[in-house]
């Protein structure tokens, strides 16, 4: 299964027209950095242009940029580019910065154990989920992802319990960007989200049953660590073939409700 790509390019979200304080030539550079991930390790600049939706002539002076500073290589063999040590590094530090993943650890592996499914920990990246933890159970099948993996945030069950744990007013400007990517698709998904919303208050879970994927069916509960950082959610999954919806709504949510309720606020005020 493809690690699917970022759902927000370089030159999507507000520009300098409506934020002065927006700096896009920034903006265009992590996005570069953002088209590498565990499926795509060695990309040239024409994948690179075609991903952020820039012209080549910036995006190679972009590559040039980040690897004379060290966050991409070019692979002379491949004329490609792949992710350097400074990128590794910042992430290296930025995981290890994540108290809550050793806390949530236990809990998503037993999770995983129990419903022989796939459980991840997840936080957003821009218009999609990011995985930081990802733990699986004994199945011979599973989720073709594991850490690092992004997730659609509107159709994916980890997305939109995100977005019904955060604050009206997140919620609201990232109602804006979805709308701004893709108007044409926006009335469904907003239609998708508002239920999804109301699924997590109502059920204490989000549900996406064949909507990311047609073959993956998943729930997730959405929460707070506290500490000052942002909402978290967590998801437990499987390909359809193995666990289906009824299983685990069944099965899987009453103890996937009471592993996210022993994290809500764990990082403490």
């Amino acid at each position: 299964m493809a690690e699917p790509l970022a759902e927000l390019d370089a030159e999507d979200g507000p520009g300098p027209k409506e934020d002065r304080h927006f700096v896009t030539a920034l903006a265009r550079g992590l996005a570069v950095l953002a088209c590498f991930g565990r499926e795509r390790r060695l990309l040239a600049n024409h994948d690179i242009a075609e991903a952020c939706r820039l012209p080549r002539s910036t995006v190679s002076r972009l590559t040039y940029t980040l690897t004379k500073l060290g966050y991409l290589q070019y692979v002379e063999e491949s004329g490609k580019y792949r992710l350097g040590t400074q990128t590794i590094a910042l992430s290296s530090m930025t995981l290890g910065g994540l108290d809550v993943r050793q806390i949530a650890r236990p809990v998503l592996r037993a999770l995983a154990q129990v419903t022989n499914a796939s459980v991840a920990l997840g936080v957003r990246d821009r218009l999609s989920m990011r995985y930081i933890d990802c733990q699986r159970g004994p199945a011979a099948i599973s989720l073709n992802l594991d850490t690092g993996s992004r997730l659609s945030l509107a159709r994916s069950a980890m997305g939109r319990a995100y977005i019904a744990v955060c604050s009206d007013r997140e919620r609201t400007a990232l109602y804006e960007e979805l709308q701004a990517y893709d108007a044409l698709a926006w009335p469904a998904l907003r239609a998708g989200l508002d239920k999804a919303v109301s699924e997590h208050r109502e059920i204490g879970c989000c549900t996406s049953f064949g909507e990311w994927q047609d073959t993956v069916s998943a729930i997730a509960v959405g929460f707070h660590p506290g500490a000052g950082q942002p909402p978290m959610s967590i998801n437990c999954g499987a390909p359809t073939v193995i666990t289906d919806g009824r299983f685990l709504m069944e099965v899987a949510r009453p103890r996937l409700i009471e592993a996210v309720r022993g994290l809500d606020g764990v990082m403490g005020a």
